[in-house]
């Protein structure tokens, strides 16, 4: 038995972010609308939930629009009207007017108090439900159409009809198909915020060990004409490096290292920002130093650098048990120990996903869209938010971010447009 066409006055595909703030947003600026949130799974806010650990890295305490930008490798000039319009301190004040508390963290990230995501995915859903906004799961949408009056949808639940149409269903190659056939540009999808496979067995047994201040130089190309640079911490796994630097690194060469399939070399300064020549300048006074004396395998002189640390960089160029003391080293030694120590070269071969939180670049080319209404150009009445579109930050609660800031103005625009 068929079942029957369900009317509304704008439908949001895709349960994430994106889609309940705008929907939250477009029903408390116009009440009288009949809205509904399609997911085709059977929980929403998936991404939400396990976002930052399970504490849901909101936003970023970075309130300057021209610095927030500086963090989204794709849609870094194309976002800075936007987040004029709605930005980080935006998204604080809209959860503490619905009961939520955010917190700062010393590296700018933003939590719940409570440390729970669960607390941001209820404020959504709590919020959705009081403004009227009806959920329907287990909703998989297969075919969009526009129509004179507006658009139909073909799903697992029947038809739907609605006036305007958001779309805020993450990395979805489905919706990317049937967007392509209305005729928008889709830029191919790659993996972004990712971690670094190394083949070596002595390093992944550092697994746990983290550096806090590094300089990390990414090279894709042998040629070594075009390198990532990053900065931040580096934490050791069991299969290789993460850590923000590496992160940043991976969101920034997200297309590049996909086009070399993930293998390419890494050099760590390990004691950044000092160089190479400040190192080994350290180093050679050691030898008339009170430290001299002592075994350079034991006796590692910059506190950053953990001893587990030391002494596997020691292993990879001192052919000898490590025994000697600082004052019996020669200068091609102290050499070698400098440039391991601030140009430390590693080969990745491949790539891991960063926890449960898959982020991708690629997307709806923000060229079809009016950033100051989150419209497309292509086809009225049709919106997008979230990852659909090719925008993606570095970690620190930049994407939630950028979501917020979309939801907001397209539901903004939404609920004005309908009377």
């Amino acid at each position: 038995m068929s079942k029957g066409t369900q009317e509304y006055d704008i439908i949001f595909i895709g349960g994430g972010a994106a889609s309940f703030f705008a929907s939250i947003v477009c029903a408390e600026k116009n009440p009288t609308l009949k809205i509904a949130i399609l997911e085709r799974g059977k929980e929403v806010l998936q991404k939400v939930r396990i976002s930052g650990g399970g504490r849901c890295n909101v936003t970023n305490a970075c309130f300057d629009p021209k610095e927030l930008i500086l963090n989204y490798p794709r849609g870094k000039k194309e976002l800075l009207g936007s987040f004029y319009q709605f930005n980080c301190q935006d998204t604080i004040t809209w959860f503490n007017e619905r009961g939520v508390q955010l917190k700062t963290e010393a590296d700018g990230r933003m939590f719940p108090i409570t440390d729970n995501s669960e607390t941001i995915a209820q404020c959504l859903i709590q919020s959705a439900i009081k403004a009227k906004v009806k959920i329907i799961t287990s909703c998989r949408v297969d075919n969009i159409t526009k129509t004179a009056n507006g658009w139909e949808l073909s799903t697992v639940n029947g038809p739907f009809l609605s006036k305007k149409l958001f779309i805020g269903a993450g990395s979805s190659n489905a919706v990317w198909d049937i967007l392509a056939r209305l005729g928008h540009q889709i830029i191919p999808a790659v993996p972004s915020l990712f971690t670094f496979n190394i083949k070596d067995k002595l390093l992944h047994e550092l697994a746990g060990v983290s550096v806090s201040k590094t300089s990390l130089s990414v090279y894709p190309s042998v040629k070594k004409k075009e390198a990532i640079i990053t900065t931040g911490p580096i934490l050791f796994t069991h299969w290789g490096l993460s850590g923000p630097a590496i992160l940043k690194s991976s969101a920034w060469g997200a297309r590049i290292l996909n086009s070399c399939n993930y293998i390419f070399d890494i050099y760590i300064n390990w004691l950044y920002p000092m160089n190479v020549i400040e190192v080994l300048e350290y180093l050679s006074k050691l030898k008339s130093s009170e430290s001299s004396k002592k075994q350079v395998n034991t006796h590692s002189p910059f506190s950053q650098i953990p001893l587990r640390l030391w002494k596997y960089l020691l292993g990879r160029i001192l052919t000898y048990n490590n025994n000697k003391n600082w004052a019996d080293l020669n200068k091609k030694e102290i050499s070698s120990i400098a440039d391991i120590l601030a140009n430390c070269m590693f080969k990745v071969n491949g790539k891991s996903t960063f926890k449960e939180e898959f982020v991708t670049a690629g997307g709806v080319s923000l060229k079809d869209i009016n950033l100051k209404t989150f419209e497309s150009k292509i086809v009225p009445s049709l919106y997008f938010g979230g990852e659909i579109l090719d925008v993606d930050a570095i970690t620190g609660g930049f994407n939630f971010q950028a979501a917020w800031t979309g939801g907001y103005l397209a539901g903004i625009v939404m609920g004005n447009s309908i009377k």
